[in-house]
């Protein structure tokens, strides 16, 4: 079973380096990791929207509002992240910008 760790600076074939990675919001030891088992229980109850929502607008916060460098992380498609962001906007919610 895949292991996330919250501490690695890879996402995916992606590195992103530490000036674009900020602290995992829970904390955890350098070794502690989750398995997609320990993660999924956690989303149950939450609309795969939110759930893409969250992970979306945290991406892109943790790219510092590059919504080029999220999109590739994500594996979306620029256009689907600006889509996706201009949609969000419309919805009120408050967008990372790009500092």
């Amino acid at each position: 079973m895949p292991q996330v760790s919250l501490s690695d600076s890879y996402l995916g074939d992606l590195y992103l380096g530490a000036d674009c990675v900020l602290v995992p919001e829970i904390p955890l030891s350098d070794s502690q990791t989750l398995s997609f088992h320990q993660i999924v229980p956690m989303l149950i109850g939450s609309t795969i929207e939110a759930i893409e929502r969250e992970l979306v607008l945290q991406t892109l916060a943790r790219c510092h509002g590059n919504r080029t460098h999220a999109a590739r992380v994500l594996g979306l498609s620029v256009r689907t992240m600006r889509n996706k962001i201009r949609q969000y906007g419309t919805d009120g919610v408050d967008i990372p910008a790009h500092s």
